[in-house]
């Protein structure tokens, strides 16, 4: 048998007597002392080794004193053996308890905000916007449903849908119980892309990693939601300039199809809102900065998007890990200052793929805007 290095040659074993033997041995005095033997059996022992090495390498054991010391570094391999299967199965305890609360709890935990935009002219009284975004609804979600259409008892001037309503091919009865009531309100949309295509099994991993994924080959009836949402009084605000009045406020309404897929057509709508409008909102399913651009340029007073679910599986207090599209994690849910003049509201949306079924530091969410004057 190949004899490792520190016993090949006399070379190496005159640098093991002279380099490593006196601090082995002075670890074993310490060890003779503490267990009250004697030093000189180990000692000789671990010298022995070093300068007159045997057919095969010594044993552990053998070189620290025989069959009680064995037994010793037994116990200490499965103490630190136990050590170890307790840390790892401490986490693998911690990663179910997360899993079971963010699919059991927080995919569920369904939360109203409320925030307040200074954009409308001096002396309006306040208009109330109800966004709500990302369903990503199926059959089986019935709270979601009773949830969503108890939204109705705010009394919102104004709901705005900004897509990815559907979770399946059958989701369309269920989308339309949700918004029941809220149908009848005033109130307009734009679709996403899974209002169009279905979703697709994925790595749920995969999310967190950004990349943009391609739609599924499954389409889904979403000409039937369309004509659903018309046939009760909403308007779809896909590639069209829309003026209408709600609450007493003059608004300007246009809306592009999901951007983060380039089905996007800006230019068939752009330029500046009615100037007799009393206030211009832009909509568009994925808050991706050039369209965000091309809304603030035209003068547009505020944009309402979703998709980003918020990040979905975020650090605490709602801090996004990732986007899943070109805006940055700091504008990844609620409001903010796009330009000076123009704002944006992301929404936390109210769902998940059926596939990545979790939400984490980052509750589903609808909200209520309260559009006031600005302040002078």
């Amino acid at each position: 048998m190949r004899r490792p290095w520190p016993c090949r040659g006399p070379s190496w074993r005159r640098s093991c007597r002279k380099r490593w033997l006196p601090s082995v041995r002075s670890w074993q005095k310490l060890y003779a002392r503490v267990r009250g033997g004697s030093v000189a059996p180990v000692a000789r022992n671990t010298e022995n080794a070093f300068r007159r090495p045997p057919r095969d390498l010594p044993t552990l054991p053998a070189a620290f004193g025989g069959r009680g010391e064995s037994a010793g570094a037994v116990a200490v391999v499965k103490r630190a053996a136990l050590v170890a299967g307790g840390i790892v199965g401490g986490l693998g305890l911690a990663g179910a308890a997360t899993f079971v609360y963010a699919n059991q709890i927080e995919l569920k935990a369904f939360r109203l905000k409320r925030v307040r935009v200074p954009a409308l002219p001096a002396g309006h009284r306040p208009l109330r916007i109800l966004h709500v975004s990302d369903f990503h609804m199926t059959r089986s979600q019935r709270k979601k449903q009773r949830w969503v259409a108890g939204l109705d008892a705010l009394e919102p001037d104004l709901v705005v849908n900004t897509g990815d309503n559907l979770g399946g091919a059958d989701a369309v009865p269920a989308v339309l119980t949700a918004l029941g009531p809220l149908l009848d309100r005033p109130g307009v949309f734009v679709f996403g892309t899974n209002d169009y295509f279905g979703p697709k099994p994925v790595n749920p991993f995969r999310y967190l990693t950004g990349k943009k994924r391609r739609p599924s080959a499954e389409k889904l009836p979403w000409e039937g939601m369309r004509a659903a949402f018309i046939e009760r009084g909403w308007s779809d605000a896909t590639h069209r300039r829309l003026e209408f009045a709600a609450g007493g406020v003059r608004l300007a309404v246009t809306g592009v199809d999901d951007p983060h897929h380039g089905l996007d057509d800006y230019d068939s709508v752009a330029g500046a809102p009615n100037a007799d409008a009393d206030l211009a909102i832009g909509l568009s399913h994925s808050p991706e900065p050039r369209v965000l651009d091309r809304f603030a340029d035209d003068g547009y007073d505020l944009v309402l998007s979703g998709h980003t679910h918020g990040g979905q599986v975020c650090l605490p207090f709602e801090r996004a890990i990732v986007t899943n599209c070109g805006i940055d994690r700091a504008r990844a849910s609620g409001l903010s200052r796009w330009t000076e003049r123009m704002w944006l509201h992301v929404s936390n949306g109210l769902g998940t793929s059926p596939y990545a079924p979790v939400r984490l530091f980052c509750p589903p969410s609808a909200t209520l805007i309260e559009m006031v004057a600005r302040e002078s």
